[in-house]
């Protein structure tokens, strides 16, 4: 199911908060509601954890992830790299790496077996990616913006793109990624998915200004829940979403 949640009254979540199948990272400080959120849903499955990334609370921005391993920037300090390393599964592999394009989060999205990474990107980083994170990886726009990690949310099961990304691109990405994929919007019509959005493939949290329809949108695509086969009414909602922001 997709849960509406917020970070100290911001509905940026994806900023907050980096979830993957292995693990969850939470930003430290702020309420204890927001980690209290994640945590009732997750700890019976996965470890969720407080961090902060290079002395930033923007985690989910700053690394990118996915069950098999952790990438962290080269400004991550020790203490923190050693506090991610106690937290982690002891099957998921940290990493950190030397990259200009700092804020890993924005310029790669993945799910546990294809990455989407920006055109520019090191082809050092692009090697310790696939490496560390055992993915397939491609270099990608989604609807002509470089920031792929922003621009789009997806998981095993589905995936959430940029609302002006065509239908060519759409059916390209899809076959990258062999998942189904929706152009759509979180927090009342905001195109930066992946900063309003966390999902892995059996929970989604958004952000709390995030509509009924985008939220049924959500549940549909990533296949969460009672939606987990998109009813009439969920995929009329869904053109009708569409068709508004063509």
């Amino acid at each position: 199911m997709a849960v509406r949640t917020s970070f100290e009254k911001n509905n940026n979540v994806g900023c907050f908060a980096k979830l993957t199948n292995a693990y969850c990272l939470v930003a430290v400080g702020g309420s204890e509601n927001f980690y209290s959120v994640f945590e009732g849903e997750l700890s019976d499955h996965i470890p969720v954890v407080h961090a902060s990334i290079a002395g930033c609370r923007i985690i989910g921005r700053m690394c990118v992830g996915n069950r098999h391993g952790l990438l962290v920037p080269s400004s991550t300090t020790d203490q923190e790299l050693q506090h991610l390393r106690n937290c982690l599964p002891d099957a998921v592999r940290l990493q950190r790496v030397e990259e200009r394009l700092s804020a890993l989060g924005n310029v790669a999205a993945c799910n546990d077996y294809v990455a989407l990474i920006h055109p520019d990107l090191d082809r050092e980083t692009e090697e310790i990616l696939a490496d560390s994170l055992k993915v397939e990886v491609f270099r990608q726009t989604v609807a002509d913006q470089v920031l792929v990690g922003s621009y789009s949310a997806f998981s095993n099961q589905g995936g959430l793109v940029h609302p002006k990304t065509s239908i060519e691109d759409q059916e390209e990405l899809s076959s990258l990624l062999q998942v189904p994929l929706v152009a759509g919007t979180v927090n009342q019509g905001s195109e930066v998915i992946a900063a309003g959005l966390v999902v892995n493939d059996w929970c989604a949290f958004c952000g709390a200004d995030t509509t009924s329809t985008e939220v049924s949108v959500v549940e549909s695509v990533f296949r969460l829940g009672d939606a987990a086969q998109p009813s009439a009414f969920a995929t009329a909602m869904r053109d009708s979403l569409i068709d508004s922001m063509a």
